[in-house]
């Protein structure tokens, strides 16, 4: 686990394009699904809050999934590419993703975007694959 907060690997904003266009590509949800950008300035303002952000790489990675699922930089496939940057993100700085790549998920995403669970519940969810049901 990556113990020293200044060698975490962060992504960048062009990475975070590429995925969403990964994203729109390999998961088609809607008819009207487009790769396009709403919001560069977005993207690079939560990536450096990301930065300056207190804690480990954890919470690090539950603040990059909420606000690019929440602050909606995309016109489309915001919640599927927050899934593939957040688990990149685990990934490429040593340490477990252990959400299941399964579309059942995706309603967990529509409870994050919502505001229905807590940063310390998806922390949990994202480390041990656990979280209560979402319930509108």
């Amino acid at each position: 686990m990556t113990d020293r907060l200044e060698s975490v690997i962060y992504p960048s904003v062009e990475k975070i394009i590429e995925y969403n266009l990964l994203a729109i590509s390999l998961i088609k949800a809607k008819k009207g699904d487009k790769a396009q950008v709403l919001s560069k300035e977005r993207l690079a303002s939560l990536l450096e809050e990301c930065k300056t952000l207190n804690g480990d790489v954890y919470d690090k990675a539950v603040f990059l999934l909420a606000s690019l699922i929440r602050k909606h930089p995309f016109a489309s496939g915001n919640r599927r590419t927050a899934f593939i940057v957040t688990k990149a993100f685990l990934i490429e700085n040593g340490v477990s993703f252990n959400v299941k790549d399964d579309p059942s998920q995706a309603r967990v995403m529509t409870g994050i975007r919502e505001g229905y669970y807590s940063n310390e519940e998806i922390k949990e969810w994202i480390q041990h694959g656990k979280i209560r049901e979402f319930k509108r």
